[in-house]
């Protein structure tokens, strides 16, 4: 079935939820704003705008501001969709999608209107959203209250076939733009290049695609959020690390892959010691493990990696027990993945929002939650040779189990990650990126 078709369906869950938790915390309706454009400072231009991701749960509205939802369960959602007067932009078309028909719409042509088209009385409704000066200037007294938004998020975990049909179309873009910026690196594009490439295979531009792509050449792999791409190609290529996505109706794909440019060097082997991991730990995912478990194994196969290759001389066990895993493997195994690349409900017990915070020795974990049949995860194990914490590592009682010397041979290359997007189902994982063929 088709994302068009699996929406009414989508609709009628959330709906459903609304009216649970309304019934739950004594409120008649829940407003959810799309958001406002925020200007420059001392300039005459906006930032780009990002929809609030509570707003995008309902519809694929995402680059519209001062759009309302109004929520109450049982009656057809009331839409408050923006459309100015203004020959400066282009004005959004009035909605004929295949979502419209779901929504009661209303068309606002000032911003400052919006509280003709809101109910009178908001003592009990809750503004959900970032602009709390508004809220208060139109009279909610309920704003962003903690159990709605709790609630909102624990569910949010849980992907509709809808959410999932959205999330494989994401996939399916950012692998496209995978597979050229592969190409470009190995045509000896420069980080700059390989940008272009990716954006025009996917077709989105950097304000659209979900986060900053990560294009790194050789060492620039080692930092982990590294976005500078540079616009000269280095002396000598050795080593490429891609961490890019796509967007579709508002759902993010995260993809990482890591490549050598020599593909028969001992690099190339160690890439595919870590992509063996990422495939082992992908398939381990099952309802009823805790996310964190998978943490701590993939740490185990890490140090065995450490080992097998001669970076560090002890035992797997040791390597883990003494933290030196963590030198090379700095942060958390993946997260829950779908409005928001790192999407939210990550350490949620229940409803109400009880936490479960990540373990003091993992402090980057970023899920602590039990694994359950349609929850979306990224899976992304890396193995890096940064030099910080390689100077940190070196200061300690452990140096002389270190095998330096080879150590300083890979930092040209910088570093390795892959990561993939899996759907868990009730029997069995399903890996979009590499049903993909996203090697």
């Amino acid at each position: 079935m088709t994302y068009q078709t699996l929406y009414p369906a989508h609709i009628a869950e959330l709906q459903q939820r609304t009216r649970l938790l309304l019934e739950r915390e004594n409120l008649d309706a829940l407003v959810v704003h799309s958001g406002q454009t925020q200007r420059k400072f001392l300039d005459d231009m906006d930032y780009p705008f990002k929809a609030n991701p509570l707003f995008k749960a309902w519809l694929p509205v995402v680059d519209n501001p001062h759009c309302w939802l109004l929520l109450d369960g049982e009656n057809k959602p009331k839409l408050i969709f923006y459309r100015p007067k203004d020959f400066w932009h282009k004005v959004p078309d009035e909605p004929h999608d295949y979502w419209a028909e779901h929504f009661d719409i209303q068309l606002l042509d000032k911003a400052n209107k919006v509280e003709t088209l809101l109910p009178y009385d908001k003592a009990r409704l809750a503004y959900l959203g970032e602009h709390i000066e508004v809220a208060r200037a139109l009279g909610f007294t309920e704003i962003n209250p903690e159990p709605v938004l709790n609630f909102i998020h624990f569910y949010r975990a849980y992907k509709t076939p809808y959410e999932q049909a959205c999330l494989r179309m994401a996939n399916q873009m950012a692998v496209a733009g995978h597979n050229a910026a592969k190409a470009a690196f190995f045509a000896g594009g420069s980080e700059f290049d390989i940008q272009l490439a990716y954006l025009a295979a996917v077709r989105q531009t950097e304000n659209e695609v979900p986060y900053g792509n990560i294009v790194a050449l050789n060492q620039n792999a080692a930092i982990l959020h590294y976005t500078a791409l540079e616009r000269r190609v280095p002396k000598q290529l050795h080593s490429f690390l891609i961490d890019a996505g796509a967007e579709f109706n508002g759902y993010a794909a995260d993809i990482t892959r890591t490549y050598s440019f020599k593909p028969q060097d001992e690099f190339a082997e160690l890439i595919s010691a870590v992509n063996a991991v990422e495939l082992e730990l992908a398939g381990a995912l099952k309802p009823g493990l805790k996310y964190g478990e998978l943490h701590v194994k993939c740490h185990q196969r890490i140090a065995e990696i450490l080992q097998q290759f001669d970076f560090v001389r002890m035992s797997p066990e040791a390597i883990v027990e003494t933290e030196i895993s963590r030198t090379f493997f700095p942060h958390g195994l993946g997260h829950h993945l779908g409005l928001q690349v790192h999407d939210v409900g990550g350490f949620m017990a229940d409803e109400r929002g009880t936490h479960v915070a990540a373990p003091q020795s993992h402090p980057y974990l970023r899920c602590t939650r039990t694994i359950e049949a349609n929850m979306v995860f990224t899976i992304e194990p890396g193995l890096y040779f940064i030099d910080s914490l390689l100077a940190d590592l070196a200061a300690t009682e452990h140096d002389k189990a270190i095998n330096w010397q080879k150590i300083d041979a890979f930092r040209q290359f910088g570093g390795i990650r892959i990561e993939d997007n899996i759907i868990v189902h009730q029997d069995r994982n399903e890996n979009m990126t590499r049903d993909l063929k996203l090697a």
